[in-house]
């Protein structure tokens, strides 16, 4: 009975995005919002033009806001009574930046199309276009997300954590209708941008909770960690910054992979890849740097289908004016 209910949940998960997918369209600003894409791409190009570091933040802000409460903007809400208890003021969401220039961009598209264009809609274009503008791939979009009311900081508990292993991993995926494709796909969404130390620091120190501060990770490369030991010396490090993927973290490409294949992958859910068959089998393809299209484009469809998590749609939710306050 047990492996039959099984079998059900994940026919009616699938029933569930396949709808999802169905409802949302390319198109569906073609009547009532024709110049939005240009809108928003006018902005993501001044602004990375500025600072190109901003990408990996954008991209993680979408990842985020899909993996609670599905894509619906909720990640950007402030809490209306002051009491730090949305989703921006949770732990895993404190070093989420560019929260400020979304509200900048959803203004131009208002000023362009008033009332008519969600908050999530705004957010999975910049996604999109963060990576297009890192020198990724570009997809087409399926547009027709609504905003969500709602943003509770405990159920950010749903994101995956850097320190998770495979098995952590897989579940927390297969909980949104994802697969473990993509979540070896879109881990590769760490060649761009930064991580604070504190995110990390636990494979550098006291790294089986037995107070020895020497105690490190066995499965990070020695090499890397030294440098990683200078960058960070202490446990206490909430403020330095550390490229995600050295030496190209402004660049969407497969150095990722190369490095998750000497084992410098820089998070615990990195190296984490590459204790199952399926996924160290894909790193060390792409590791090769051979397959650079077809990365691109597994990447682009695992995005599509990231972004059809639990969305709402037609009369659901609402279209905020400001993405931090709701109507």
């Amino acid at each position: 009975m047990a492996s039959k209910a099984a079998l059900l949940v994940l026919l009616l998960s699938a029933f569930a995005a396949a709808s999802a997918m169905a409802q949302l369209d390319e198109k569906f600003y073609s009547q009532s919002c024709p110049s939005l894409e240009d809108v928003v791409r006018k902005e993501m190009v001044r602004a990375l033009s500025l600072a190109p570091s901003l990408a990996g933040p954008l991209l993680r802000m979408h990842f985020h806001d899909c993996f609670v409460r599905g894509c619906d903007g909720s990640v950007l809400l402030d809490d209306p009574t002051g009491n730090k208890t949305a989703e921006k003021d949770a732990q895993p969401n404190q070093t989420l930046r560019g929260f400020d220039f979304i509200e900048r961009v959803k203004a131009a598209v208002e000023k362009a199309c008033p009332d008519t264009v969600s908050c999530a809609d705004v957010l999975a274009l910049m996604a999109r276009d963060a990576v297009w503008l890192s020198k990724g791939p570009f997809w087409a979009v399926p547009l027709g997300r609504r905003d969500g009311r709602v943003s509770i900081a405990n159920e950010t508990d749903q994101l995956p954590p850097p320190t998770a292993n495979f098995t952590l991993l897989t579940q927390m995926f297969a909980n949104k209708s994802l697969d473990t494709k993509d979540l070896v796909v879109l881990s590769a969404g760490h060649t761009i941008g930064t991580s604070h130390c504190f995110s990390f620091n636990d494979r550098l120190f006291n790294f089986t909770g037995m107070d020895n501060a020497h105690d490190t990770d066995p499965t990070l490369d020695p090499q890397y960690m030294a440098k990683l030991k200078i960058k960070c010396p202490n446990l206490d490090d909430n403020m330095t910054l550390v490229e995600m993927d050295p030496g190209s973290f402004k660049t969407f490409d497969l150095s990722y992979f190369t490095n998750v294949a000497k084992r410098r992958g820089l998070f615990h859910s990195d190296g984490a890849l590459l204790t199952d068959a399926f996924t160290r089998a894909y790193v060390l393809r792409h590791a090769t740097g051979a397959f650079k299209e077809e990365f691109f484009a597994d990447f682009a469809a695992s995005m599509v289908k990231m972004g059809n998590v639990d969305v709402l749609t037609g009369n659901q939710g609402e279209i905020r004016k400001k993405c931090n306050v709701v109507n």
